[in-house]
Protein backbone atom coordinates (compact mmCIF):
# COMPACT_ATOMS: atom_id res chain seq x y z
CA UNK A 1 0.00 0.00 0.00
CA UNK A 2 1.17 3.47 -1.03
CA UNK A 3 0.60 7.21 -0.28
CA UNK A 4 -1.36 8.08 -3.68
CA UNK A 5 -2.30 11.71 -4.77
CA UNK A 6 -6.07 11.65 -5.95
CA UNK A 7 -7.52 14.39 -8.20
CA UNK A 8 -11.33 14.81 -8.09
CA UNK A 9 -13.00 17.23 -10.69
CA UNK A 10 -16.64 18.11 -10.76
CA UNK A 11 -19.16 15.83 -13.05
CA UNK A 12 -21.90 16.66 -14.44
CA UNK A 13 -24.48 19.07 -12.31
CA UNK A 14 -27.22 21.29 -13.30
CA UNK A 15 -24.77 24.15 -12.90
CA UNK A 16 -21.88 22.84 -14.70
CA UNK A 17 -23.56 20.40 -17.46
CA UNK A 18 -20.36 18.75 -18.94
CA UNK A 19 -18.38 18.81 -15.41
CA UNK A 20 -15.77 21.01 -14.61
CA UNK A 21 -11.73 20.93 -14.38
CA UNK A 22 -11.48 23.93 -12.43
CA UNK A 23 -13.73 22.82 -9.74
CA UNK A 24 -12.52 19.70 -7.66
CA UNK A 25 -10.27 18.28 -4.97
CA UNK A 26 -6.93 16.83 -4.63
CA UNK A 27 -5.71 14.52 -1.76
CA UNK A 28 -3.50 12.18 -0.18
CA UNK A 29 -4.47 8.65 0.97
CA UNK A 30 -3.05 5.54 1.25
CA UNK A 31 -4.80 3.15 -1.46
CA UNK A 32 -4.25 -0.53 -1.74
CA UNK A 33 -3.51 -2.39 -5.70
CA UNK A 34 -7.86 -2.12 -5.74
CA UNK A 35 -7.69 1.63 -5.71
CA UNK A 36 -9.71 1.12 -1.89
CA UNK A 37 -8.75 3.47 0.74
CA UNK A 38 -6.31 1.27 3.20
CA UNK A 39 -7.87 2.49 6.84
CA UNK A 40 -5.06 0.84 8.63
CA UNK A 41 -2.62 2.52 6.88
CA UNK A 42 -3.98 5.86 7.32
CA UNK A 43 -3.77 5.80 11.08
CA UNK A 44 0.17 5.64 10.17
CA UNK A 45 0.17 8.26 7.82
CA UNK A 46 -3.21 10.61 8.75
CA UNK A 47 -0.30 13.45 8.92
CA UNK A 48 0.18 13.20 5.14
CA UNK A 49 -3.54 12.49 4.59
CA UNK A 50 -4.20 16.24 3.05
CA UNK A 51 -6.73 18.04 1.26
CA UNK A 52 -6.79 20.74 -1.55
CA UNK A 53 -10.31 22.44 -2.78
CA UNK A 54 -10.20 24.21 -5.88
CA UNK A 55 -12.91 26.17 -6.99
CA UNK A 56 -12.61 28.80 -9.71
CA UNK A 57 -13.00 31.82 -8.71
CA UNK A 58 -12.30 31.48 -5.09
CA UNK A 59 -9.49 30.75 -2.82
CA UNK A 60 -7.88 27.40 -2.82
CA UNK A 61 -8.97 25.73 1.04
CA UNK A 62 -6.60 23.20 2.41
CA UNK A 63 -7.29 20.72 4.94
CA UNK A 64 -6.81 17.20 6.28
CA UNK A 65 -8.72 13.68 5.30
CA UNK A 66 -10.50 12.61 8.45
CA UNK A 67 -11.60 9.66 10.19
CA UNK A 68 -15.09 10.58 11.89
CA UNK A 69 -16.09 9.40 15.09
CA UNK A 70 -19.00 7.83 13.89
CA UNK A 71 -17.10 5.97 11.00
CA UNK A 72 -17.40 8.28 7.88
CA UNK A 73 -14.67 10.38 6.29
CA UNK A 74 -14.73 13.56 5.57
CA UNK A 75 -12.35 16.56 4.36
CA UNK A 76 -11.89 19.34 7.23
CA UNK A 77 -10.07 22.14 6.99
CA UNK A 78 -10.38 23.83 10.85
CA UNK A 79 -10.12 21.10 13.37
CA UNK A 80 -13.07 21.74 15.91
CA UNK A 81 -14.95 23.58 13.60
CA UNK A 82 -18.23 22.85 11.86
CA UNK A 83 -16.97 22.52 8.52
CA UNK A 84 -16.54 18.75 7.82
CA UNK A 85 -17.22 17.81 4.22
CA UNK A 86 -18.90 14.22 4.60
CA UNK A 87 -18.03 11.76 1.54
CA UNK A 88 -20.19 9.06 0.64
CA UNK A 89 -19.20 5.61 1.67
CA UNK A 90 -15.36 6.78 1.06
CA UNK A 91 -14.17 3.80 2.57
CA UNK A 92 -15.86 1.40 -0.21
CA UNK A 93 -15.00 3.60 -3.42
CA UNK A 94 -12.52 2.42 -5.97
CA UNK A 95 -9.81 5.48 -6.62
CA UNK A 96 -9.17 4.86 -10.13
CA UNK A 97 -9.82 6.95 -13.12
CA UNK A 98 -13.27 7.51 -14.51
CA UNK A 99 -14.67 6.40 -10.46
CA UNK A 100 -17.44 8.93 -9.04
CA UNK A 101 -17.57 9.45 -5.58
CA UNK A 102 -20.12 12.31 -3.77
CA UNK A 103 -19.06 14.85 -1.41
CA UNK A 104 -21.70 17.49 0.87
CA UNK A 105 -19.77 19.87 0.59
CA UNK A 106 -20.19 23.54 3.05
CA UNK A 107 -23.28 24.57 1.99
CA UNK A 108 -24.80 21.31 2.38
CA UNK A 109 -25.46 20.24 -1.42
CA UNK A 110 -23.84 16.76 -1.64
CA UNK A 111 -21.94 17.15 -5.40
CA UNK A 112 -20.84 14.15 -7.90
CA UNK A 113 -16.82 13.91 -8.43
CA UNK A 114 -15.29 12.25 -10.97
CA UNK A 115 -11.88 10.92 -10.02
CA UNK A 116 -9.43 12.24 -12.86
CA UNK A 117 -6.07 11.54 -11.80
CA UNK A 118 -4.22 9.08 -9.55
CA UNK A 119 -0.30 9.36 -8.88
CA UNK A 120 2.18 8.22 -6.44
CA UNK A 121 2.35 11.25 -3.68
CA UNK A 122 5.61 12.76 -3.41
CA UNK A 123 6.53 13.70 -0.39
CA UNK A 124 8.98 16.76 -0.23
CA UNK A 125 11.63 16.49 2.44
Amino acid sequence: MSLKRVRLELARTPDHPTGSSSHGYEFMAPLDERGHLASSEWQRQKGACTVRRFWAGADDEHGALIHRRDGSWAFSYAPGENDDEPIFKFDRHRFVVGEYVTITEHDSVPRPFRVAEVAPAIRRA
